[in-house]
């Protein structure tokens, strides 16, 4: 294809790739963030298998799933600070391939403290995806069409955490939890070959943007001084603590211990919560730009996103069709969130870009951090003694008190929207 797209973020008018390797790169770093996310949200379905084969509770499996958003979220700013300097191919392709190396490590792990630190290299690697997967969207595609593509790339990672719920507990039960990591493993191998060959490299116009140290350490340090910077984080970890934490670990033991759905059904109707995410976000990007406002659209979502958490958690139907319902209407309504990605770039130095997002990533995924493990130790100083085959069951009254918790960083995000300032869809610091 001979059309070209513009580099109209970074560098000069000269910067510009055909628009079918634009796409193409586009559409690797979204399969990698997708497989992140499958990385994500793995152990969910495997909850008995590591409880049992660790001799572990809620609490130590609550640990052993975060420590992937431990690293993760500890690399975000470096990882827009590189971003930045390098741009985004050597860094992905580099990443994906050591991925691969922390995943045979993981399903080979024999114990506990192994399986944290490789779970906890799987997180570091994975890191790179979604900030250089928008870099790549703000090198060759238009700023018009930026919060839709933040949008796009949310929806393919939540496709990512369906499968990695509705059908990887099939893959699990199939070859057990270390052949599926080792699976994951050699698909690793395979995306880094890829983002090798695929991804172009940047033009000498978008090199000569490169920041050094110093420019990149004043950059941070504005992006950490700046408020709105902030409450775009703020909202981010307030949404994305129900998908990470609640659809990511503890729907599944909860749909299945209080609500009696089996291990397959329950990772199934988790993974709705993530279908409406996936299904909503490039709707909302999309509306964001299309009426040129950002905060209302927010603003509603996170309204709607307390009332839904709020009935699932407090009168949970009997009906598994409304069950099912209720986990859609959370991640359609949390989708909101990704708006605000566009909103900490608009609000912030164009140059630094990928280090607003790097920092806005680092607090989202520190919800995931910091929710999972939390849950966990509430269910465990809840827990009456009741083991089931090797496995701790938590009674309903547990669940529900500690996940209550989730209302109180909805309200959070909420808080966070109703003090952002509205940028009408333009880039207000050059």
């Amino acid at each position: 294809m001979s059309e070209v797209v513009k580099q109209n973020n970074r560098g000069s008018a000269d910067a510009v790739v055909s628009l079918t390797a634009a796409a193409i790169a586009f559409a690797l770093g979204s399969l990698f963030f997708n497989y992140a996310f499958v990385q994500r949200v793995a152990p969910s379905v495997m909850t008995q298998e590591l409880m049992r084969d660790f001799s572990v509770g809620a609490a130590a499996l609550g640990s052993l799933s975060a420590f992937y958003f431990y690293v993760y979220a500890a690399l975000q700013l470096p990882v827009g600070l590189l971003t930045d300097r390098f741009g985004p191919r050597k860094l992905m392709g580099v990443a994906a391939f050591l991925c691969a190396f922390a995943s045979a490590i993981f399903a080979y792990s024999d114990s506990l403290w192994l399986a944290s630190l490789s779970r906890g290299l799987i997180g570091g690697t994975v890191a790179f995806a979604f900030v250089g997967t928008m870099a790549i969207a703000g090198y060759w595609f238009k700023p018009s069409h930026y919060a839709m593509l933040a949008g796009v790339l949310q929806s393919v990672g939540m496709c990512g955490a369906i499968f990695g719920q509705a059908l990887l507990r099939h893959v699990v039960e199939a070859f057990g939890w270390r052949g599926t990591i080792l699976a994951m493993a050699v698909i690793a191998v395979i995306i880094s070959i890829l983002i090798f060959l695929l991804v172009p490299k940047r033009t000498e116009a978008q090199k000569q943007q490169e920041q050094n140290l110093s420019d990149l350490i004043e950059g941070l340090r504005a992006v950490v001084r700046n408020r709105q910077t902030w409450l775009c984080a703020m909202i981010g970890f307030g949404m994305a603590a129900s998908m990470l934490a609640f659809g990511g670990l503890w729907a599944v033991p909860w749909l299945r211990d209080v609500h009696g759905f089996s291990s397959v059904q329950a990772a199934g109707i988790a993974s709705t919560l993530f279908a409406g995410w996936a299904i909503f976000s490039p709707i909302v990007g999309w509306a964001s730009d299309r009426i040129g406002l950002r905060k209302p659209i927010i603003t509603v979502g996170g309204f709607a996103s307390i009332a839904a958490i709020a009935t699932l958690v407090f009168a949970t139907p009997s009906s598994p069709a409304l069950i099912v319902t209720l986990m859609f209407a959370t991640g359609a309504f949390g989708s909101v969130m990704t708006i605000a990605f566009s909103s900490v770039k608009e609000l912030n130095d164009l140059h630094f870009s990928s280090t607003a997002l790097g920092f806005m990533n680092m607090c989202i995924i520190a919800s995931g951090a910091l929710m999972q493990p939390l849950i966990g130790w509430l269910l465990d100083i809840q827990w009456d003694g009741t083991i089931v085959e090797g496995v701790r069951i938590y009674h309903a009254t547990a669940y529900t008190n500690a996940l209550a918790s989730f209302l109180i960083v909805n309200a959070l995000a909420l808080t966070g929207a109703l003090l952002l300032r509205e940028t009408r869809c333009k880039q207000l610091v050059e």
